[in-house]
């Protein structure tokens, strides 16, 4: 019986959220730092080099950069004539309209993890970074005008409101609605 790609595609992904599934819930009974890449791929019954093969670390699971491809569709319907602040705000809001309850637990599951461990709270900066880079290259800019480096540095001032206000919400345990936690924090930013 030959494999097609497809069938291929789905067990990947099965064991890709058999492995995200079994880690986080690791994470949650003993802590971030007491979990190591091979409790979780025995956990999940997968190999080490396997569990590589789907996450570069174990950080990889909790914080995940999105690509270009992700940001684009939020952006590419705002007018590239609005701030870069008014752009980012209103993305935000696009992308948390859009979450399922599903995935807005998971997403709180999270930064659950993330909040209570220092060595997250820390690496979650770098990835805010990575994540800015990936966002200031989405934003489209006015037809015949290239991207000015003012813009990055936009871009990462909210990314790291962002990034402050999920971890507002991993902190209340979810209490506080995520929505007023970004608004708090832009608003924050913004004031003169």
């Amino acid at each position: 019986m030959t494999e097609t790609p497809d069938w291929r595609a789905r067990r990947w992904a099965a064991t890709h959220q058999r492995i995200y599934d079994t880690a986080l819930e690791l994470f949650q009974q003993h802590g971030f730092e007491a979990v190591n890449v091979g409790q979780i791929a025995r956990a999940a019954e997968v190999s080490v080099p396997t569990f590589y093969a789907h996450y570069p670390s174990k950080e990889h699971v909790v914080m995940q950069v999105p690509t270009v491809g992700f940001f684009t569709p939020l952006f590419a319907e705002l007018p590239a004539e609005l701030s870069v602040g008014a752009r980012f705000r209103q993305a935000v809001s696009v992308w948390l309209s859009q979450w399922s309850p599903e995935f807005r637990q998971d997403v709180l599951t999270r930064w659950r993890i993330i909040a209570t461990t220092p060595v997250l709270r820390t690496r979650a900066a770098e990835f805010e970074r990575t994540t800015g880079q990936v966002v200031a290259g989405s934003m489209p800019v006015e037809p015949g005008s290239q991207a000015r480096a003012a813009d990055a540095i936009k871009v990462n001032a909210y990314m790291s409101a962002y990034t402050a206000a999920l971890l507002a919400w991993g902190d209340s345990d979810g209490e506080r609605k995520l929505e007023e936690l970004m608004d708090e924090a832009f608003d924050e930013l913004e004031r003169p």
